[in-house]
């Protein structure tokens, strides 16, 4: 393995060149000075290696499947790298900025953001989601009705365990993405804990205050709004409102708003809120610490940023995020009620185009909406299909190298299906098998359409 490192080190520059160096699930991830001296055929042809995957700004990936940790750390633990040679944090970003040039770059950082922000979280989620298929076994068998209206003490439990995941889901993601954007990720993660309060969510309790109103939906869920405050003081200090008042409804059919209301929703599992309002939180953080004096930056930066976030978010970006989500899910619900055959062949074959450019996380974000907001996801199902194709053609290799005796490419077909059958990640199958034969995509693609 430290062979490996250090050829990995040393095709892609040594330390000098190295800005900035990271990982994912699969991929190592560089930011480098300069990724022109960077041969693509002499990175894939080092031993381990599934893939290189070049990208706009300098930035370059280097797929190795399930053993990425062990070779991140190799590489972190050769004397090259260990000698101090890599750039400070102001000088990444500093050279991020400089590299990145063009429309692709912009797009790249963003998807960059979307998929660091969950790519941590990808153990989490799928120890989450084995707890979700042991309760679905234990209900397709007959042992117990998990829809009951009465369940047992024990699944009560049970079912707690994998909703701490999904309910505090927007606390990690707001995490991650505060690490990601270079802000503390304390301070991002308590935004979102604000709306996860039983102080927040008893606001929606009409009993408990009389300013709360709620009503029933369309979806028949119920919706909450209460008024923080009234403005009839400030209409009677100042009298040309009240001017504004009497003309509005004439001129554009609107009202002036006699009170600051509030829009009630759990945001429990809304992946939407954090990705919206970290950003935000970014530029008013990063513009304290440059005002504020060093000596009373610790109190002073996370208290201004969140008498001014915390409100924004709850009053603007979490409303909207729910729009947001619900908007996209209502279309690709409606695609799925009208044309459910287009859907159903759409998602699974756009699915082995969309991971491998790293552009697959924003409909992985909406499933985690459709879960929080309704229980259930219509998107899951044909990526499945998908799912299925993708691992079944891997299994297929596997066959086919244990008949040929190719003892390389048993190692990366049992390792590639292992990691797909246990934690649904995709990427070693595609650059270690699907994407370097061209007579397999095509096959798994037809898998993709029949399933």
């Amino acid at each position: 393995m430290s062979n490996t490192a250090q050829e990995i080190l040393d095709a892609v520059g040594g330390p000098g060149n190295i800005t900035h160096f990271t990982h994912c699930a699969t991929r190592l991830r560089f930011e480098l000075r300069d990724a022109s001296i960077i041969d693509k055929d002499r990175v894939e042809a080092i031993d381990g290696v599934l893939g290189a995957v070049p990208q706009s700004g300098d930035r370059y990936q280097i797929v190795i499947g399930g053993a990425v940790q062990s070779v991140f750390n190799e590489i972190n633990n050769l004397p090259s790298m260990k000698s101090g040679a890599t750039a400070s944090n102001d000088d990444v970003k500093a050279a991020a900025r400089a590299k990145a040039r063009g429309k692709n770059a912009i797009v790249d950082a963003f998807f960059e953001y979307l998929s660091d922000s969950f790519r941590p979280l990808l153990p989490v989620l799928l120890g989450a989601s084995l707890i979700l298929a042991f309760l679905a076994v234990l209900d397709s068998t007959g042992v117990v009705d998990t829809r009951a209206e009465t369940i047992p003490a024990w699944l009560g439990y049970v079912n707690s365990m994998w909703r701490a995941v999904f309910y505090f889901l927007p606390a990690m993601v707001a995490y991650n993405a505060s690490k990601k954007l270079d802000i503390d990720p304390w301070v991002g993660t308590a935004v979102i804990l604000s709306l996860l309060t039983p102080n927040y969510l008893g606001l929606s309790n009409a009993s408990s205050f009389a300013e709360t109103t709620c009503e029933q939906t369309a979806l028949g869920t119920e919706q909450c709004v209460t008024q923080i405050a009234s403005l009839e003081p400030l209409l009677s200090a100042f009298p040309i409102l009240n001017k504004i008042d009497f003309w509005l409804p004439l001129i554009g059919r609107v009202t002036f708003p006699h009170s600051i209301s509030l829009q009630l929703a759990d945001y429990g599992g809304q992946v939407f809120v954090p990705l919206l309002m970290v950003p935000l939180l970014a530029v008013v953080y990063k513009g304290l610490k440059k005002i504020i004096p060093a000596n009373v930056q610790m109190v002073f930066v996370p208290f201004i940023s969140f008498i001014i976030i915390m409100p924004i978010t709850a009053f603007l970006i979490g409303p909207l995020s729910i729009w947001i989500g619900n908007g996209l899910g209502g279309g690709l619900a409606w695609l799925n009620g009208h044309a459910p055959i287009v859907f159903a062949i759409i998602i699974p074959i756009i699915y082995p185009f969309l991971v491998p450019l790293g552009l697959h996380w924003p409909l992985n974000a909406l499933q985690l909406a459709n879960i929080a907001s309704t229980g259930s996801d219509f998107i899951q199902g044909p990526m499945g299909a998908w799912n299925f194709a993708c691992f079944g053609a891997t299994a297929g290799v596997l066959f086919l190298s244990i008949r040929d005796r190719d003892t390389d490419m048993r190692q990366t077909a049992s390792g590639a299906l292992a990691a797909g059958l246990f934690g649904g990640i995709s990427e070693p199958s595609l650059y270690g098998i699907h994407l370097r034969f061209k007579r397999i995509y095509p096959l798994m693609l037809t898998g993709c359409v029949v399933g």
